[in-house]
């Protein structure tokens, strides 16, 4: 029997130079899918000629990030030394496990020049026998993902397995993270060796279950049968999901741990100025929040 799928709208934030982000995750009717446990919609944001964005460096603990863009350019240094712009159809997974700091921002040609920015950012929770292990930064080029033809759907498999592939993206849970393209009334059956599912229309509009997908919503589902997608016309969506996680999540700010007092612990890091600084980028900090 099909457990129908539950939608998600997610909360829109303003970040100046009308640059959005919408969270879809966490929120009330889903605190993680698989592993996932945070999900953000960037843009899409047209920035001006010297503008751009600037993430200063700021830590991340017991999880690892996921960076996917469909327009523009970010460039990501880190405190292991490592730099690289991700540009669409390429992956940056950076594993933060005991502890991270990284930066993001617009590079400078692209800043120069102004540029349309428009993706996806996830974080994605590590396993308890993980949530420790030494930070590592791994970025994959575009020709080295999957790519998954149906009839009627284009795929990219973007982590994890799926649809009889594997990503070679190292990952430390079973899960998946896909881009789909589908044309107008193809249908496309979801990963059915993962428990949880989740699907975020970029453009377009599907059908899932007994659920109406507009651009810009999401759903998620989670059950031992799950129903196929079925485009009403030409659709760009995200697929996620994987097994369920080994128990829940306490996350504050950029950290994510199983205790309240590992967070604690980070939150006492970071005020103390403990994590290693960014080559490169080590002028400015986001500072710890207060509370």
């Amino acid at each position: 029997m099909e457990t129908q799928p539950t939608l998600i709208d997610g909360r829109l934030h303003d970040l100046g130079d009308g640059f959005t982000v919408r969270r879809l995750l966490p929120v009330l009717e889903a605190r993680h899918v698989g592993p996932f446990v945070f999900y953000d919609h960037m843009g899409p944001a047209d920035f001006a000629a010297g503008r751009g964005m600037d993430v200063r460096p700021h830590p991340h603990i017991g999880l690892a990030t996921v960076t996917w863009l469909f327009d523009g350019t970010i460039r990501h240094r880190d405190s292991l030394g490592s730099l690289a712009d991700i540009q669409p159809g390429a992956v940056n997974w950076m594993t933060a496990g005991r502890g991270i700091v990284h930066s993001e921002r617009t590079p400078p040609e692209a800043r120069a020049a102004g540029q349309r920015l428009h993706g996806i950012q996830v974080w994605v929770a590590l396993p308890r026998d993980h949530a420790e292990t030494a930070p590592a930064f791994h970025h994959h080029e575009a020709d080295a993902l999957p790519q998954i033809r149906l009839p009627g759907v284009e795929l990219v498999l973007i982590t994890g397995t799926g649809w009889g592939e594997a990503s070679p993206v190292k990952v430390f849970a079973p899960m998946f993270f896909a881009e789909a393209r589908l044309a107008a009334g193809a249908e496309l059956a979801l990963p059915a060796e993962h428990a949880e599912h989740g699907v975020h229309v970029i453009e377009g509009e599907l059908e899932w279950g007994g659920l109406t997908l507009e651009a810009g919503r999401m759903a998620v589902q989670a059950g031992a049968s799950v129903p196929p997608l079925r485009a009403r016309g030409a659709s760009r969506a995200m697929l996620f999901g994987g097994a369920p996680l080994d128990g829940e999540r306490h996350l504050w700010w950029n950290f994510v741990a199983s205790s309240r007092e590992r967070i604690e612990q980070a939150k006492a890091d970071w005020h103390e100025g403990r994590f290693a600084r960014v080559p490169g980028d080590d002028q400015e900090f986001i500072p710890l929040p207060p509370g």
